[in-house]
């Protein structure tokens, strides 16, 4: 097992990774003071709700299953939640437990948040995105049809769990849409990690142990060290979001869930390199790079097929980085070097969703 530090004060805590460790009670018991809440899926909990459960016998335990699925990821389903919550008795010393993807650890953190005005939580997430991205950082909230992640809290966990071994129950598709947010860190921060991927990422498709060990760490510890320097999202942290931009507007604009986050991050990265190409900070042998690599990870290589230039405008403009309706958009000023960028020419813009969007 590797123990990693998000360094917030008195509000820091430890990310475990290894295999197995689901069944560790010393990982858990530290961090719960009082009665439990487990939260999971109807997808996740055939499988592992009742391990967790036998982890913390001794403690009051309750749980809350709800549907799967990116759809459900909204303020009616948190209401399900805070119901489960009253209905027994729960008090401000509860712990809520999240044990699924980013869409569970999404609620689950909101729902801790905002219940009896901010209870603890842990976060145990079972997907390749959830332990590289959406769990470490204490970002929660919930999808408006408007807009993805629109309404939540900055609610931090009190300790991550990543059981490498979760992965062996995951779809093919959701570890590609995994294997996207961990690209992203090599783009924006770390081009021997860039480098390393580029070498490796069929192993990843193929979770060899010591590959996907090794990329989740690196992963998270470059979120922790990002994190640790920008809880919220003030400055440095926004570089987490290469590609979200564009990727959140084709998951609007597709409807929640038919396009997975991370297949729209992968497509949202292309066109975040295509651009930075096109602004004169990437040549073309790096976006070649760049685009096989995600290709490689079968991932989407553009976005969805005949969406408009106006709907992605209209999609893009509303996002929590945009500022007096300018649309901010992460880029590239090299490989491992991204910047939030404001100041580009606005056909930049439009000449890349072009290129990027296939007619039919």
């Amino acid at each position: 097992m590797r123990t990693l530090q998000v360094d917030l004060g008195d509000r820091s805590y430890p990310i475990h990774i290894g295999s197995g460790i689901l069944h560790d009670a010393k990982l858990f018991t530290p961090h719960i003071q009082g009665e439990v809440m487990i939260v999971t899926n109807e997808t996740v909990a055939p499988l592992y709700l009742e391990p967790l459960k036998a982890t913390l016998a001794g403690l009051r335990v309750n749980q809350v299953i709800l549907p799967d699925g990116e759809a459900y990821k909204n303020l009616d389903t948190i209401n399900e939640i805070f119901s489960q919550l009253l209905t027994c008795r729960h008090s401000r010393r509860t712990t809520l437990v999240a044990l699924g993807g980013g869409v569970i650890g999404d609620m689950t953190g909101f729902a801790a948040a905002c219940y009896q005005r901010g209870v603890d939580f842990i976060q145990v997430p079972t997907t390749l995105l959830s332990q590289v991205d959406s769990s470490v950082g204490g970002k929660t909230g919930v999808n408006h049809p408007a807009g993805k992640n629109m309404i939540g809290a900055f609610h931090q966990p009190n300790v991550v769990v990543i059981d490498t071994d979760t992965l062996k129950t995951l779809p093919e598709r959701e570890l590609s849409a995994g294997i996207a947010e961990v690209i992203k860190y090599g783009l924006i921060r770390d081009t021997a990690f860039l480098s390393w991927l580029d070498g490796n990422v069929e192993d990843l498709l193929k979770l060899d142990e010591s590959a996907i060990s090794y990329a989740i760490e690196k992963s998270c510890q470059c979120k922790a060290e990002i994190v640790g320097l920008d809880e919220k999202e003030a400055g440095i942290r926004a570089i987490l979001n290469l590609g979200h931009t564009f990727g959140h507007a084709i998951e609007s604009h597709c409807g929640y869930g038919n396009w997975l986050h991370g297949e729209a991050v992968g497509a949202g990265m292309i066109m975040a390199a295509a651009m930075s190409r096109r602004l004169g900070w990437l040549d073309q042998a790096q976006f070649d790079m760049v685009k096989s690599l995600i290709l490689r990870a079968k991932l989407p290589g553009s976005g969805p097929a005949g969406m408009s230039v106006e709907s992605y405008r209209l999609k893009m403009a509303v996002d929590k980085k945009n500022i007096d309706g300018l649309i901010r958009l992460v880029l590239l000023k090299g490989l491992g070097e991204a910047d939030m960028v404001s100041d580009y020419p606005p056909t930049a813009l439009d000449q890349t969703l072009i290129e990027c969007t296939p007619s039919s």
